[in-house]
This record gives C-alpha cells, structure tokens and sequence, in this order.
C-alpha cells in the first residue's frame, strides 16, 4: 500500500459477513426479545430466541445498522445457538476486550478477527457490541420471563 494511503475500513471479508444477512428468521416461539440502539451511531439491532434449558435453540435479528454492525450480527447468529446467559456475558465481555486490543480474547466468538478493521476506529465499537448485547438481552429477558 502506498505511504499516506491508509487501509480500507469495510474488507471484502466484512461486506461479505453483512450481506449474508437475510431476513429475520420466523421463529415458533419466542421467550424473549429485546432492541437497542446505539448512542455513538444510531444503530438498531432487535434479537429474538427460543430457549431450552437456559440455551438458545433458535435466534432471529432485526438490523439497520452499518456494515460492521450487520457483519458483527452475522457473526453474532452463526455463534449464538447453544449459549446460555453466562456464555453470552462471557462472550460480550471478551468481544469488548478483543475491541480494545487484547489479541488473545478474539476466542471469544468464532471468526471475530474478521472486524478486525474496526478495532482502531472506536467510533465503529458500538455498531459491533450491539447483536452481542441484544442476545444477551434477548437471554436475559427470556430468564426473566420464564421465573
């Protein structure tokens, strides 16, 4: 790359990851919902579950957001069924730090790496955390709801 010219910030990696969204998934039940929109950049992200035993067995999403916060929900659907509340918090939590520059913290959720771009441009970490604190929300309610 040429000096002065920096990097782009959406890869072909991340545009990818925010396509492949499709439409929210029809779920049979629903136990618990919630949406959050970013304060730093307006995004919106909705999720719904299904939970069994404290795990999520279906999710489906609701996204106006940009790039890296579709592929972050991308990312987030992939990894979510099979979590429960403690795995999503632990998940969230290490999403936050793998944000802040903790290379090693990137185990947190599969493919994360992919965002990497967006780990210089803090302006961008909230579009990213949104779907991981809406599943945890999601779970969260859902707990709530059921007692």
């Amino acid at each position: 790359m040429a000096p002065g010219v920096s990097a782009p910030i959406y890869t072909r990696d991340i545009l990818r990851l925010a396509a492949s969204l499709g439409e929210p998934a029809v779920l049979d039940r629903i136990d618990g919902e919630v949406e959050l929109r970013s304060k730093t950049c307006g995004s919106r992200v909705s999720v719904a579950v299904t939970l069994d035993g404290g795990r999520v067995t279906a999710v489906s999403q609701r996204v106006a957001a940009c790039a890296f916060g579709q592929a972050a929900t991308a990312l987030m659907l992939a990894g979510a069924v099979g979590r429960d509340e403690a795995g999503a918090r632990t998940a969230l939590a290490g999403v936050e730090r793998w944000l802040k520059g903790d290379d090693a913290a990137a185990a947190a959720w599969p493919d994360l790496v992919v965002l990497a771009p967006a780990r210089s441009r803090s302006g961008r970490h909230g579009a990213i955390l949104l779907p991981f604190q809406a599943l945890l929300g999601a779970i969260e309610a859902a707990s709530e709801a059921q007692g």
